[in-house]
């Protein structure tokens, strides 16, 4: 698991990567975009600017060119009536004298007609210049008013696309929607259908139940006015003098909160012990080491009292924990019976007597600490905030000894707190504690802010800002206990100000100490009279398998029957041979032994035999000595016997045992020595059980502790595949509206080409258009 969980984990720092890349290319992308937009437009202008140039130059070239052809028309006139006049001249001469005179009136004649054609042709083309530039000015006018007229056309129809393509989603959209509202209209129509018939049923059995409580309660009626000659939960008087209910749930539930508290007591005072003893050791470091000199009287009298904390502050914790052992099941728990809340209270004031104490001292040294000449403008702000919150650390603890001494007023004078200001009560505790959290995060604020500043103070040594990391931790602890504890009593407020005081039913009386003992014996009787009644129930089959068995029991009664006949049977039988084989077995090692010892008889006799003859001294006196030893040797050493039940041990070392041990006492020993073996053989097999069933335990809890575990990763397996499927969809969201963005700007670019070829298109057929008519009006 994790192996597969170190590769997701790659896997989604790799898609993380690669969307961080597709993100940074995204901004490359739409800055290159904007870029090519100002381009296309800057080249647009460009385009507009070359077009107007072209068409002066093309307008000039018309002009010249048209100018050009007059002006060789004008040469081919001219340079033809040289030549006619050339031809006259010489064929003429001789008339020419004679008709001088003619020809001077013509002359004249036409000279005036000429000059008229000048003046009228120059004025006509006069005429025709201006009528020419006004047709240029119009046509550069609508050309322009044509461009402005086809971006707002363009403009337009992407609006209406645009328009069209959002109002077809709508459309689509609200198609889906309204299939999906009539299926849930639907869906809510039976649900309405089978509401009405549950209703109807609901109301019919609201009715029979309705007609059956009321007959109930006219009988119980009828009873209580025959039976019970008055109703004392009427009046609170008498009320109050009804044992109250036993509350199981509510004690183990009070018992589970005491120890929570004392969890978070003791944290408190493990905490305040160490901020104590390091405020000492700082107090004799800081702004004077003792070590080196002596320091102010005012601070050894401080760190005087201040090594005598232990004595107000372990009392609140054995006060609280005496407190949780006076909360059992046994116990009625009620501000009246707990008697261990006025010794917490107690030590709560001596504790407080404690810091009033030592609160002029702490400020006075703050104050001597000011006045050093180590001390800056900046440590001595923090100094003098450090000072403030102090004075608002002890009055907080004021509040809460105020507020914990009211509480603890029910158990030894019931008239000094009323019901009714208990949850005031209990709401002030809560807002102290969270004031006391408060005040201890800007001490540990402050306090970090005035240690940074000592270290950069020249003389600050080592000691000194261990001792200041010391007191940051302990005052980080003791921030973190007092949230603890303001989030634990805030959160089960409601439970304090319901639970801690009841009474009995239907009364609004405080119970009282004697009620409550009352109670607790009545439970003790109730509690062995249902134990008494209490009977363990027989073992037997499950319904469910009884019913699925049935058949084959029926059919292999008779069988199983038989067989377990059978079986009992040969069991006994095997019994029954076991005893026999054991008492033969026995029988067989005595009769051992006494042919052993009539044996050990006859040897004697015939080495008593022997010992008259002197041949025989003479000859073998060391095989008789040898004999003896070995017949001695023999009867000195135990006999064994093995069987099934054990082995049977019996030593023949003179002739008097088998006469004085009978056979019940060999038999007697030899079951004994079993039974011996077979204990320290179930000893041992016991010992192994239980070393066994601790280790099964200590498995088991291992294997619950890796299924959570695997519960806990396949939950963050499938938190992971949730990511990586959304980031999956993200980035092929992303992929798609780029790849949509870049078929959007390739088809515009398509339509501007193509906008630009017909404009290049209409402007070569109006230039067509324009040198037919300059032709035209040319020939004309």
């Amino acid at each position: 698991m994790a192996a597969a969980a170190a590769e997701l984990q790659g896997k989604y720092q790799k898609l993380a990567q690669e969307y961080s890349k597709l993100r940074a290319q995204n901004q490359v992308l739409k800055k290159g975009v904007v870029d090519e937009q100002a381009n296309s437009a800057s080249l647009k202008e460009q385009l507009k600017m070359k077009d107007q140039s072209l068409r002066k130059l093309q307008q000039e070239m018309d002009s010249l060119t048209f100018r050009n052809q007059q002006l060789a028309k004008r040469v081919e006139l001219l340079q033809d009536e040289l030549a006619l006049s050339e031809a006259r001249g010489k064929k003429n001469k001789k008339s020419v004298e004679s008709s001088s005179q003619l020809s001077q009136e013509q002359k004249s004649v036409f000279n005036e007609d000429l000059q008229k054609k000048i003046e009228e042709n120059e004025r006509l083309h006069i005429l025709f210049f201006e009528a020419d530039e006004q047709h240029k000015r119009l046509e550069a006018e609508l050309r322009s008013r044509l461009e402005v007229l086809e971006t707002d056309a363009a403009q337009h129809q992407a609006v209406v696309d645009s328009l069209t393509k959002k109002y077809t989603e709508t459309i689509e959209k609200l198609q889906n929607d309204k299939a999906k509202l009539e299926i849930k209209s639907q869906t809510l129509e039976r649900e309405a259908k089978d509401c009405r018939l549950r209703t109807e049923e609901c109301q019919q059995q609201l009715k029979n139940l309705q007609a059956a409580l009321g007959s109930r309660l006219e009988e119980s009626l009828c009873i209580i006015n025959e039976k019970v000659p008055f109703n004392d939960t009427r009046s609170t008087r008498y009320n109050a003098l009804n044992v109250p209910l036993h509350n199981r749930r509510n004690q183990l539930k009070l018992r589970d909160l005491a120890g929570q508290a004392l969890a978070f007591v003791q944290e408190l005072v493990t905490a305040l012990l160490n901020f104590h003893t390091y405020t000492e050791q700082k107090v004799q470091i800081f702004p004077i080491d003792s070590a080196t000199d002596t320091i102010s009287p005012l601070n050894q009298k401080f760190s005087q009292y201040l090594h005598e904390n232990a004595a107000y502050v372990r009392p609140l914790e054995e006060g609280m924990l005496h407190l949780f052992k006076s909360i059992t099941e046994d116990t009625v728990t009620v501000l009246e019976t707990t008697v261990k809340l006025k010794a917490f209270s107690e030590h709560l004031a001596s504790y407080l007597g404690f810091l009033r104490k030592i609160l002029p001292y702490q400020l006075k040294s703050l104050e001597e600490e000011c006045e050093s000449s180590l001390c800056t403008a900046a440590l001595r702000a923090r100094n003098m905030e450090l000072h403030r919150d102090m004075k608002r650390l002890t009055a907080v603890f004021e509040k809460l000894h105020t507020y914990v001494s009211l509480l603890a007023l029910p158990s030894t004078r019931p008239e000094g707190l009323l019901r009714t200001n208990y949850n005031f009560v209990f709401t002030n505790i809560a807002a102290s504690l969270h004031g006391f959290h408060d005040i201890l995060k800007d001490i540990s604020k402050h306090y970090s802010q005035k240690a940074t500043l000592e270290q950069d103070v020249p003389t600050a040594t080592q000691k000194l800002i261990t001792t200041n990391d010391c007191i940051l931790s302990s005052v980080a602890a003791l921030t973190n206990g007092a949230g603890k504890m303001a989030s634990f009593f805030s959160n089960n407020l409601d439970h304090f100000t319901t639970s801690l005081s009841y009474g009995p039913k239907g009364g609004t009386e405080f119970i009282s100490p004697l009620s409550a003992e009352c109670m607790l014996q009545y439970k003790k009787k109730a509690a062995a009279y249902m134990k008494s009644l209490k009977k363990p129930c027989a073992d037997s089959v499950p319904y469910e398998e009884a019913l699925a068995n049935r058949r084959v029991l029926l059919s292999s009664t008779e069988s199983r029957e038989g067989l377990a006949q059978q079986v009992q049977q040969s069991l006994e039988k095997i019994a029954k041979l076991e005893q026999e084989k054991e008492h033969w077995m026995l029988e067989a090692q005595l009769a051992k032994i006494k042919l052993e010892k009539e044996n050990q008889k006859l040897k004697n006799s015939l080495s008593g035999h022997l010992t008259d003859t002197v041949q025989e001294r003479s000859v073998l006196p060391n095989v008789a000595e040898q004999k003896k030893e070995t017949t001695e040797k023999s009867l000195r050493e135990p006999i064994k016997s093995t069987s099934l039940i054990g082995m049977l041990t019996v030593t023949t070392d003179n002739e008097k045992a088998p006469d004085v041990e009978s056979r019940e006492d060999l038999i007697k020993t030899h079951y004994m020595a079993r039974i011996a073996e077979l204990t320290s053989h179930l000893q041992l097999a016991d010992s192994k059980s239980v070393h066994f069933h601790a280790e099964c335990r200590a498995l088991a809890k291992r294997l619950s502790l890796a299924e959570k575990s695997k519960e806990s990763l396949t939950e963050e397996l499938k938190l992971a595949s949730q990511n990586i499927t959304r980031l999956q969809d993200e980035l092929m969201t992303t992929k798609r509206s780029y790849e949509d963005q870049l078929s959007m700007m390739s088809d515009h670019l398509c339509s501007m080409n193509e906008t630009l070829t017909k404009q290049r298109e209409e402007i070569d057929t109006l230039k067509m258009a324009s040198k037919g008519n300059s032709k035209k009006n040319k020939n004309r």
